[in-house]
């Protein structure tokens, strides 16, 4: 049994539907190895299209990052902007994963409206300001690309930024209006009864202790059972060891810390984040923050070490949410809990094709929630016989990085580039 997190998520979403762990044999159409955005949003969809989709995941829904991250829908990546994917996977398909990315937000929060899922959500738009003059250019090139894009995006200057966000720190900035916020575990935990409701199986506690191409079927092996399928999606991020060690190799776990504060007052509500955007700025130490449904405003940061992590950081984020924000000068928080996000070291995702009709994904880079849901979708659509050369698949050969298990261990030690560059950058 996993140990579950101090997470606000775990305290508010409603509870997961009633699944049980796979006992016996079972045939699909689609199998689906992993019970996060990904799995889910593959799953849902081909049940959607008449095909019998089966899910294993190894614990329980949200287990992973999709249950304990910050709940952010943003609808970019984290470093590369339009014109660096359309270099990278060339004109078509880089253009047509610039497109999926555009609408990932709305992708989701539709989603979300048509099925009715119970989790917080609201479309209240992502802004990034930025904490240095020097980085407005960041905020200009980005906006610009975006903009001739169709994205819903607006340049912002100083006084735009104060007015939005409630208060001075910022040189301006640039917004996605399509972006906003969920309780990420309360997604998760939807979408899985969706998807059963739809007509898919979803299986807890149902580990793939092996998946492997077996004539013209795939199939999967769990301590008490076993999948016969057509089609693959895997949807484990940085969770993929045991199956596909090439894959998990290529990304680098990093911790994450999240934390929530006790509700604020209305007064003070209406004068931090007025409008409830999702917020993350330009330090390469985040800052990043965002309403819940009861205004509590939910924040974190990252340590070099996480040695009595929770309450180093709520001296620590508490004095950078005082320092942006006077009003919240002394807040205390009532949760904090971790998680890990798969990096790449270049920021790039990497989907791949796994053999016949199957697929993957994984390197979120800190941008997983809107983006999983559609990738979801679009690696269902191309494990069940769509021309994957019509979708917005970025397809590479895996590329596990050398020293990984090193990579990991010094992995923390980037905050002291972070926090170097961050502190001389004028």
């Amino acid at each position: 049994m996993w140990e579950r997190p101090d997470s606000l998520w775990e305290a508010t979403a409603p509870p997961p539907p009633a699944l049980a762990p796979l006992n016996g044999s079972a045939q699909a159409d689609l199998l689906v190895i992993g019970g996060g955005f990904t799995g889910l949003s593959a799953a849902l969809h081909a049940a959607e299209a008449g095909k019998r989709a089966v899910v294993l995941e190894a614990s329980e829904i949200g287990r992973g990052a999709s249950g304990r991250n910050n709940g952010q829908v943003i609808p970019t990546l984290t470093r590369p902007d339009p014109d660096d994917l359309v270099a990278r996977f060339g004109g078509e398909t880089g253009e047509r994963f610039v497109a999926l990315i555009r609408d990932s937000a709305t992708t989701l929060f539709d989603l979300v409206r048509r099925l009715n899922i119970d989790c917080a959500a609201e479309q209240t738009g992502w802004v990034q300001p930025v904490h240095t003059p020097g980085r407005i250019k960041i905020a200009e090139r980005r906006a610009a690309q975006w903009g001739r894009r169709g994205a819903p995006v607006e340049l912002l200057d100083r006084a735009a930024v104060s007015a939005m966000l409630g208060t001075d720190a910022y040189h301006g900035g640039w917004m996605n209006r399509s972006g906003g916020h969920i309780n990420p575990l309360a997604l998760a935990r939807g979408l899985a009864a969706k998807a059963v409701k739809a007509g898919a199986a979803v299986h807890v506690n149902s580990p793939a202790l092996s998946v492997e191409r077996q004539g013209d079927m795939w199939v999967a092996r769990t301590p008490q059972g076993i999948v016969t399928a057509d089609s693959l999606v895997l949807g484990t991020n940085g969770y993929a060891a045991s199956v596909f060690p090439e894959i998990r190799t290529e990304v680098v776990p990093v911790l994450s810390w999240q934390m929530a504060t006790a509700p604020l007052g209305e007064a003070i509500r209406k004068t931090v984040l007025p409008g409830r955007p999702a917020m993350s700025d330009t330090h390469g130490d985040l800052r990043f923050m965002r309403y819940t449904a009861d205004n509590r405003l939910v924040s974190g940061g990252a340590l070099l070490i996480p040695a009595n992590g929770p309450e180093r950081l709520r001296r620590i984020v508490g004095e950078r949410l005082a320092g942006l924000f006077p009003a919240l000068r002394g807040v205390t928080f009532d949760h904090v809990w971790n998680g890990r996000i798969a990096m790449t070291t270049d920021y790039f995702p990497r989907v791949h094709r796994l053999g016949p009709h199957g697929f993957a994904w994984a390197g979120c880079n800190g941008r997983g929630v809107a983006l999983s849901v559609s990738l979801g979708r679009e690696l269902a659509r191309a494990a069940l016989g769509q021309d994957p050369a019509e979708l917005a698949l970025p397809l590479t050969a895996p590329t596990p990085l050398p020293f990984n298990a090193l990579l990991q261990k010094i992995g923390p030690l980037k905050i002291l580039q972070y926090r170097w560059n961050d502190a001389r950058e004028i």
